[in-house]
C-alpha cells in the first residue's frame, strides 16, 4: 500500500520551485494524504505559496495537507524528507559584489569570497536535522550542490542526495538534432557542473555521428542565426562544440560555462568574447546582460504568482497546468517510499563510482533508486584527458573551498583572488578582496576569517578594523 510522508521544504518562498513541487505531489497518487511543511524567513512569500498550494490541491482533488512556518524546527519535526532550496544571500547581493569587483577592473565577478554563507546555511539545516529528524533524507536542491553535499556528507551522518538540472542539457541536443528523447539512452557522469556525455545512443546506435554531421553541415548557420531566448541557452553554442572538439565528449548543462572560469577562462575574458563563444544576445548566463534579465524574469514570475494568489476567482491549474515537471524530488521520494523504482541523475558519495576520486567526495552520475535506497550505476569511465584537465582540478577547487571555510584562513581567499585570470597585480587582488570583505552584509564572514592582511603581516581582528592596503 502507498504510504504518505511528511516533507519539510526549507526556502519555500522560492515560488517557482515550490509550486512545481506542489504540482508534482498533487499528480503523484502514491503520495496522497501526505503533508508538506513550507518554511521560509519571508512571511509574505510564504503566505503566497501556502495559499496557492491549498487551492491547487483542491482544484485537482488531491488529498494533501499543507502548513506554513517561519520556524525551521517546526518544518523539520517528524519529517521523512527535507528539501533545502534556500539561497543564503540572494541575487541582489551577488550583483552588489560584482559591482564592487568591477571597480577594481574585474569583469563579472573575478574575485569571490568562497561559500561561507551557503555552507553556514546548509550546515545549520543539517545539524538541526541530526537533532530533530536524524532518519530523514536530505534532498539538497540549492547550490553549491557539489561542495555543500560533500561537506555535509563528511560532517554528518545524514542520508543526502544532491539534485541539479544540468543533465537535462541532453534534451537540448535532441531538440536541435531532431531526435525523439524517448528513443535516446545517455549517461553523463562527473562532478556537479562538470559532467560529460559518455553514452549517447539513438535506437541503440551511437548518436555521436549524428552530432558530428550536424556540426559539419548546420553548425555555422546555427551559430550565425540562433538568438537565445533563455539566458542559459548554451548547450549547442560554438563554445560548447569547441569543448567537444577539444575533449571528444560533449560537456552537458552548466559544464561549458566553466566553474568560476578557472578551467576555461579564455571563453570569458569580456562580453564580446562571451558572445562569440556562447551567442547573442546574452553571451551565456554569466554576463552583465544575462544575469539582470534572469533575475528580472524571476521577479516577474513571482509577481504573477502573487497576483494569482490574491485573486480568489482565478483558477490555479490554468496558471500551473496539470503536467508534471521534470524535477526529480518527488519521483525520488516516491521511489524511496513506495518502491516506484527508476533511474535518476543524482549527486551522492562516490564510493567507487568514479575511479580516481575519494569515496567521500560527492559525484554526479545515474543511480537506480527504490525502497532499499540509492544504488549508483557505474558509468563508462571518463577519458584521462578530461580527468586531468577538468574533473581533477574541479575536485581540488572544491577541496580548497571546503578547507577555506573550515580553517577560516583568509589567505586562502586571497590565493583565489591572486590566481584569477583577470588579476594583473597583487595590489589589485588585495584591494578587491578587502572591499568585498568590508561590505556591511559580510560582518559574520569577517568574524569567521582571520589572518593575512595583504602586506605580509598577520592580524587577529576582523578585516574591517584593518587599514586598507594601497598600491605602490
Amino acid at each position: 500500500m502507498p504510504r504518505p510522508v511528511r516533507i519539510g521544504v526549507i526556502g519555500a518562498g522560492s515560488a517557482v520551485f515550490s509550486l512545481g513541487l506542489v504540482k508534482d505531489m498533487c499528480l503523484t497518487p502514491n503520495l496522497s494524504d501526505s503533508e508538506v511543511s513550507f518554511m521560509d524567513i519571508d512571511p509574505e512569500r510564504l503566505d503566497v505559496i501556502h495559499k496557492l498550494a491549498g487551492r491547487y490541491a483542491n482544484e485537482l482533488g488531491a488529498k494533501l495537507h499543507f502548513e506554513k512556518t517561519l520556524d525551521r524546527e517546526v518544518a523539520l519535526k517528524d519529517s521523512d524528507f527535507v528539501i533545502n532550496t534556500a539561497y543564503a544571500l540572494g541575487h541582489h547581493h551577488a550583483a552588489r559584489m560584482r559591482e564592487t569587483t568591477a571597480r577594481h577592473g574585474y569583469y563579472y565577478g573575478g574575485v569571490n569570497l568562497g561559500s561561507f554563507y551557503d555552507f553556514e546555511l546548509m550546515m545549520s539545516v543539517a545539524r538541526d536535522m541530526e537533532k530533530i529528524c536524524p532518519n530523514a533524507w536530505l534532498i539538497q536542491s540549492g547550490n553549491p550542490v557539489f561542495e555543500g553535499c560533500t561537506l555535509m556528507t563528511r560532517e554528518t551522518n545524514l542520508k543526502i542526495i544532491g539534485l541539479c538540472h544540468g543533465h537535462y542539457g541532453y534534451l537540448e541536443i535532441c531538440k536541435v538534432l531532431g531526435l525523439d528523447p524517448a528513443r535516446v539512452t545517455w549517461e553523463a557522469p562527473g562532478l556537479n557542473h562538470c559532467i560529460w556525455l559518455t553514452q549517447f545512443r539513438y535506437d541503440g546506435q551511437d548518436a555521436y555521428p549524428l552530432l558530428d554531421q550536424w556540426i559539419e553541415t548546420k553548425g555555422e548557420e546555427y551559430w550565425r542565426t540562433h538568438i537565445a531566448e533563455r539566458t542559459h541557452d548554451i548547450q549547442m553554442s560554438r563554445g560548447t562544440i569547441h569543448q567537444y572538439r577539444m575533449y571528444g565528449l560533449m560537456p552537458i548543462g552548466d559544464t561549458p560555462r566553466g566553474e568560476r572560469n578557472t578551467n576555461s577562462w579564455w571563453y570569458h575574458t569580456d562580453l564580446a568574447t562571451k558572445k562569440r563563444w556562447f551567442g547573442e544576445p546574452f553571451g551565456g548566463p554569466d554576463t552583465d546582460i544575462a544575469r539582470p534579465k534572469y533575475v528580472a524574469d524571476h521577479e516577474k514570475r513571482k509577481g504573477e504568482i502573487a497576483a494569482v494568489a490574491n485573486d480568489p476567482k482565478s483558477k490555479i491549474s490554468d496558471v500551473l497546468g496539470t503536467t508534471k515537471t521534470r524535477e526529480q524530488q518527488l519521483p525520488i521520494i516516491d521511489a524511496l517510499t513506495n518502491n516506484a523504482a527508476g533511474r535518476f541523475q543524482v549527486n551522492v558519495p562516490n564510493r567507487g563510482t568514479l575511479a580516481g576520486l575519494p569515496d567521500d567526495l560527492v559525484v554526479e552520475s545515474q543511480a537506480y533508486i527504490d525502497a532499499t535506497g540509492v544504488h549508483p550505476i557505474k558509468p563508462t569511465p571518463l577519458p584521462k584527458k578530461i580527468m586531468l584537465e577538468q574533473v581533477l582540478p574541479r575536485w581540488l577547487e572544491a577541496e580548497r573551498t571546503i578547507e577555506e571555510y573550515k580553517s577560516g584562513d583568509i589567505s586562502m581567499l586571497l590565493w583565489t583572488a591572486l590566481t584569477n585570470h583577470q588579476t594583473r597585480t597583487y595590489e589589485q587582488a588585495v584591494a578587491a578582496l578587502q572591499d568585498l570583505l568590508a561590505m556591511p552584509e559580510h560582518a559574520e564572514l569577517r568574524a569567521h576569517y582571520k589572518g593575512f592582511d595583504g602586506t605580509g603581516a598577520r592580524w587577529q581582528a576582523p578585516v574591517a578594523d584593518v587599514v586598507p592596503v594601497t598600491g605602490g
